[in-house]
């Protein structure tokens, strides 16, 4: 539902300016810097892990984001924008007209060499140089508002280095994955996946390359909602919570379990893409029945296992909760790219339906961590982060241990984990956007 944040109005609390408010921005500046040196580490581990099972990585696709063709361009382009916030309109400009001529030049040469188009080496040649001549030549509040900024446009890249070889990572050390389990788990929900595919595949190729885009393009509209939120900090409003905190964490937490849980998807372990591998090629046309018995699925050593959780559940989920305290276009943005991520995770075969709900039970958890900083550990704050990590780490469990029952009696279980899940997303509502007494009095 397309709800307004009435705690919250249309701004976030900005940061205090007085004694305590001086401490906190040393401590935040503090847990930058400790997460710059931290991404610093992580890409040399990943480099040296990469090299040890024959992947790309990091450091080296950092270096193609330079002078070679880059594995990724709306990465870069997305930690790019995100850096600008903390520029003035016309160092945007500069530095957006400046990144856009390198990339055309990059371009021009690739072309010639008959090389395919990509797009991505201004950005990172620029933001690079912005790093330097912020952290050389500027001072004071200017310097230290566009150096964070810096940092967390640098920090989502790296992020999304180090996690393009933890993918790899995942696939070498899980030879089997759990896809019976999770299939026979998901009769509770009528195996939606099958049903969504199936429904993409009768609206034809329009739908199928909008739900299409917005999966793959989710930085952009997380790079919208947080240049949004973060408007102001150029005259030192920043405010005590937004996406970008949110969106890091999840990116995170969440692919420890795919080691723990790892998962392929529908369209890998009963579709098409199985290589060989599948169990049997019916998704999305027929639902397998319920199983007797089950046993991990040996698969290949190169497929990411990164289904539990469904991260793009979680990151869309975080996005539309961040768009409410937005204008109406940011709001029904938000509700537009929920809805087609949450599509596109079902019909494109690399979820199943369960996914989505071990997602959502992660983001709201994260989120209620995070957010309203100010406001402590209340009976609220704890009472819900108990809540959505007991559901998270519950259905992980049936899974795993009561799949076979899940599948012959989906019914009840089906109501059990719709139960929980209405009642996580009801607790989140109040906890954080419910209006209070107060408010209704004043209302009134």
């Amino acid at each position: 539902m397309l709800v307004d944040d009435v705690q919250g109005g249309s701004t976030s609390a900005v940061e205090p300016m007085g004694g305590d408010g001086l401490d906190a921005r040393r401590w935040r500046s503090v847990m930058l810097w400790g997460a710059a040196v931290a991404a610093v580490f992580a890409l040399v581990g990943g480099e040296l892990m990469a090299a040890h099972i024959g992947a790309l990585g990091p450091l080296t696709s950092l270096v193609r984001d330079y002078g070679g063709s880059p594995k990724s361009a709306t990465t870069s382009w997305a930690g790019f924008g995100l850096a600008l916030v903390g520029l003035r309109m016309r160092e945007r400009l500069v530095a957006v007209a400046t990144a856009v001529g390198i990339d055309a030049v990059f371009v021009a040469v690739r072309a010639l060499e008959g090389r395919g188009f990509t797009i991505g080496n201004g950005p990172t040649i620029v933001l690079t140089a912005l790093t330097v001549i912020v952290a050389m030549r500027w001072d004071g509040e200017r310097r230290r508002t566009a150096l964070r900024a810096i940092v967390f446009g640098a920090l989502l890249i790296f992020a999304t280095k180090v996690g393009e070889i933890w993918l790899d990572i995942t696939a070498w050390a899980c030879p089997t994955v759990f896809d019976p389990y999770v299939q026979a788990a998901d009769h509770v929900l009528g195996n939606p996946s099958w049903l969504v595919g199936q429904a993409l595949d009768a609206a034809g190729p329009v739908a199928l390359g909008v739900v299409r885009w917005v999966y793959f393009e989710l930085p952009l509209a997380a790079i919208v909602v947080a240049f949004w939120q973060l408007r102001g900090v150029t005259s030192g409003q920043w405010p005590r919570h937004y996406l970008v905190r949110t969106f890091l964490t999840l990116g995170l937490v969440g692919p420890l379990f795919y080691v723990v849980f790892p998962v392929v998807g529908p369209v890998l372990a009963y579709g098409s893409w199985g290589h060989g591998f599948e169990i049997a090629e019916v998704w999305p046309n027929v639902v397998p029945g319920a199983p007797e018995t089950l046993a991990p699925l040996r698969f290949d050593a190169i497929t990411p296992r990164n289904c539990m959780p469904s991260l793009h559940t979680a990151w869309a989920l975080s996005l539309f909760i961040h768009s409410r305290r937005g204008p109406w276009w940011l709001r029904w943005g938000g509700a537009f790219w929920l809805v087609c991520t949450l599509v596109a995770t079902l019909g494109l075969g690399a979820h199943y339906g369960i996914d989505l709900v071990v997602g959502a039970a992660l983001c709201l958890t994260v989120e209620s961590v995070l957010r309203d900083p100010d406001r402590g550990w209340d009976r609220a704050r704890v009472r819900m982060v108990a809540l959505g990590a007991g559901l998270f780490a519950g259905v992980l469990l049936c899974i795993r241990f009561l799949a076979i029952p899940m599948a012959h009696h989906p019914l009840p279980f089906g109501i059990v984990i719709v139960g929980a899940l209405a009642a996580v997303v009801t607790t989140f509502y109040v906890t954080w956007f419910a209006p209070t007494s107060d408010e209704q009095m004043v209302t009134a």
